[in-house]
């Protein structure tokens, strides 16, 4: 029998927000796994790379929030820095909005957004704050402001511009003082005040990296965790001590159509034969993206007393394995635990492996994530 999980000893509390997650139409063909897993899986060739984001909206304080907004659709204005590491990068890069257009589409106004909260400074998420109104407050994680400010062009070879940052407040989140608590392992701050919306510290993956966790629903409790980048798949997340393997997996990751999987198909890919532990963890050593790996994976440690719970939603920002699964901005996340969400989505991660496991049938819901030569080539986009 697998552990229980530890406790999240969340403060109780009968405020809560509604949270929609974003698809934010931008997608990055031609990421290897390399970079951001390890250990080297055969047949898993190609990161997915959608992107979302989140628009957190107080029903009673009427205040709105986004947290992350993808890639800017014209990411050929990005800093020079970021477009001479593009040109060799091999990507293709297909945005067709900003995560503006969006909410302007339905009917959102943007002079409402208090705040953009950006998860960690990647172009992936930054997408471009200049399109919100100088009224719209910047919130960041710790040291970022050491790391990252002034940016380009004052800094030639800041990855960020200050277009970003000119005429709006950015704010620097604190752990400590009166909105300070604490969420399992980690380190929150109360955004709202009410217990309805936490920013969470989860350092790893890059300087001042956020994740935040959302009530959603009082009574019962449930929650929507906005992971960011603290983790990249699926099977960086589980199995775990807390939520093993099971020995059927249902739905069926190739078919939800099939009946359940056996768990022990599986056995090619598990570390050391390990169904406790996880598939994947951060990669290290040369071309890694992490800025330090050992706390990126200390971070995912305390994502997975989360995760094992059916009460939490844990949303990585580029989860591919969840866009036939969740419902996207307009409607929200609120429902998600009577949707069945966190058990259809689960282990869906698994499929990515079906080479690895001999699995010679079809593969339900399967995407061609590497380059296409359709889209538009990082290094070769437009420049005005």
């Amino acid at each position: 029998m697998a552990p229980v999980a530890p406790d999240l000893a969340i403060p109780p509390s009968e405020s809560t927000v509604s949270v929609s997650i974003i698809d934010t139409t931008s997608k990055i063909r031609g990421v290897t796994p390399e970079r951001f897993l390890e250990p080297r899986i055969k047949g898993h060739d190609w990161l997915g790379a959608p992107a979302f984001s989140f628009l957190i909206q107080h029903p009673t304080l009427n205040r709105r929030l986004i947290f992350d907004l993808g890639i800017r659709k014209d990411w050929w204005n990005l800093s020079p820095f970021l477009l001479g590491h593009f040109k060799n990068g091999g990507h293709e890069f297909d945005i067709q909005k900003n995560v503006r257009d969006i909410l302007d589409e339905h009917g959102v106004d943007a002079a409402g957004i208090e705040a953009v909260v950006w998860s960690h400074w990647h172009f992936d998420h930054t997408g471009d704050p200049s399109t919100f109104p100088a009224s719209t407050a910047l919130i960041v994680g710790p040291g970022f402001k050491d790391a990252f400010l002034p940016g380009y062009p004052a800094d030639p070879k800041s990855p960020l511009l200050e277009t970003d940052f000119a005429g709006r407040e950015v704010r620097e989140v604190g752990f400590d003082g009166p909105d300070a608590a604490q969420i399992g392992r980690f380190r929150a701050h109360d955004y709202f005040g009410d217990g309805s919306f936490y920013l969470l510290d989860a350092p790893g993956h890059a300087v001042g990296h956020l994740a935040g966790l959302a009530r959603v629903t009082a009574s019962p409790a449930s929650f929507v965790f906005l992971a960011g980048d603290a983790c990249h798949h699926g099977g960086e997340l589980r199995p775990s001590a807390y939520l093993p393997l099971p020995a059927a997996v249902s739905p069926n990751p190739f078919s939800a159509s099939l009946p359940a999987c056996p768990g022990a198909v599986f056995a090619p890919v598990l570390r050391g034969g390990d169904g406790a532990r996880a598939v994947y963890e951060p990669a290290r050593g040369a071309g890694a993206v992490h800025h330090d790996a050992d706390e990126a994976l200390r971070t995912v440690g305390k994502m997975q007393e989360a995760d094992a719970r059916g009460d939490v939603l844990v949303v990585l920002a580029h989860d591919e394995h969840l866009l036939d699964v969740v419902e996207f901005f307009p409607a929200t996340a609120d429902a998600f635990a009577e949707k069945g969400w966190v058990e259809k989505s689960r282990w869906r991660f698994l499929k990515d492996f079906s080479v690895a496991v001999g699995w010679d049938g079809e593969v339900e819901g399967k995407r061609a994530w590497g380059p296409t030569g359709k889209g538009v080539k990082a290094g070769e986009g437009p420049h005005h």
